[in-house]
């Protein structure tokens, strides 16, 4: 199995001079979804967590709704990737098979699987209400992201997806070279591990595109927070979901686009508005 970091040789110009040595840098490795021996999606990702990778992107792309219908699984290196193979329960085999059909080509790094613009841009879960939290607590759990990214501290090259509850911190972190992919495993050992994931907040650390909206309301969180920026079409897509949505979270604050009523000192409404800019 391939390691999730690679030792790289460069050369190094700087302040007028060359210098040698090594740089620790992610993999990057394809990675084929099949069910019941056909390929679904391909994928470009980071080897590592490949079951939660697995069970995560079934789950959030509608194939399974539980882990309990992934019969089997194996992960299996093939020449030029990896082959993460799932046997489904036979309800679910026919979901996946019909969706296949429809499949003409090469499917992008986030939407898979999907056959019109409609499918793509379709409305996420609606999410339960949960619960509030205080500034405090977004603070705090953006804060402790950093020092539990193993790949990214000797990478920098690596998104991470978390999830955190105010009673035990960060529960769990995932890391991959695609946000979409670190956010699915983030899912997936959420689910096998079966810790409830409305009752706590999403962190990640890449900008908020309508994917990652509806991918976080299909595991349920109703608070979402990252470090860079959303799109309109993802704040649309969170109001309409119920997520409250916060982003550009720095050392001195965040913002919150969405739903502002679970942060307890943001008691206010009407901030979901998302307008073209000429």
């Amino acid at each position: 199995m391939p390691r999730p970091v690679y030792s790289a040789k460069r050369q190094v110009w700087r302040d007028g001079g060359v210098s040698t040595g090594t740089r620790q840098i992610p993999e990057e490795t394809a990675l084929a979804l099949t069910y019941n021996g056909g390929t679904y999606a391909v994928m470009m990702g980071t080897p590592h967590d490949l079951a939660d990778f697995a069970v995560g992107f079934s789950l959030s792309e509608g194939i399974v709704q539980s882990p309990d219908e992934i019969e089997t699984f194996d992960i299996v290196e093939v020449d030029d990737g990896i082959e993460l193979r799932m046997w489904l329960t036979p309800s679910s085999a026919e979901l996946v098979n019909e969706r296949r059909r429809h499949i003409a080509g090469p499917t992008g790094c986030g939407i898979c699987g999907v056959e019109s613009i409609a499918e793509a841009i379709r409305p996420a879960a609606i999410v339960p209400k949960g619960r509030t939290f205080a500034p405090a607590d977004i603070m705090e759990a953006m804060a402790g992201i950093v020092p539990l990214q193993a790949i990214n501290i000797v990478t920098r090259a690596v998104h991470a997806a978390a999830f955190w509850t105010p009673a035990r911190g960060i529960v769990c972190l995932r890391e991959d070279v695609g946000r979409h992919n670190a956010l699915d495993k983030l899912a997936g050992a959420l689910a096998l591990a079966e810790i409830p994931a409305a009752d706590g907040i999403v962190l990640l650390t890449s900008r908020v595109s309508v994917e990652m909206v509806q991918k976080t309301a299909a595991m349920g969180t109703p608070v979402m927070v990252a470090v860079s920026a959303p799109t309109a079409l993802a704040v649309r897509t969170a109001d309409a979901a119920g997520i409250t949505l916060a982003a550009i979270a720095r050392s001195d604050g965040f913002e919150v686009f969405t739903h502002p009523e679970r942060v307890a000192a943001l008691r206010t409404t009407g901030v979901a508005e998302a307008t073209h800019v000429a």
